[in-house]
């Protein structure tokens, strides 16, 4: 008797970038690759000085925009439905959460170029990778 191969639990992580091509394209060629469900967590946003006196007393209303936009175009990518979550305004917790709650085998984590990403110089990727989980990062400059 056959098993049937368990898909791959992937975690998407983006904001700003969730629906670009790059992200796209690696969603995409995941797929391709074997079986996968995909799950695309926006962490919420925090603006000026909220990020210091409240960052976590935000409404969820600027993440769920971007859900509704960037979900119909992954779930395109990924050949198979896409869900979505929001997290905290620290995408480090966001995370963290996310794969103690819900268990994901893998993380992609999309973000701005090097040049501006605070996701980047907060070396989230790589503390990320400390759950012992693939980490794959995309960036603007990936889409090429």
């Amino acid at each position: 008797m056959e098993s049937a191969e368990v898909p791959t639990r992937v975690l998407v992580v983006a904001h700003k970038t969730a629906a670009t091509p790059p992200l796209l394209n690696a969603v995409r060629d995941r797929a391709s690759r074997s079986p996968c469900v995909f799950t695309l967590l926006v962490p919420n946003a925090a603006h000026g000085l909220h990020k210091v006196v409240d960052p976590e007393d935000q409404d969820s209303e600027e993440a769920t925009s971007v859900l509704e936009q960037a979900l119909p175009k992954l779930s395109e990518a990924a050949g198979s439905q896409v869900e979505g979550l929001t997290g905290s305004t620290n995408p480090h917790m966001a995370i963290e959460d996310a794969v103690n709650l819900r268990g994901f085998d893998e993380v992609i984590i999309s973000t701005l170029s090097p040049r501006v990403s605070r996701w980047l110089k907060l070396d989230l990727p790589s503390k990320i990778s400390g759950l012992g989980l693939p980490v794959t990062t995309v960036t603007p400059a990936d889409d090429g």
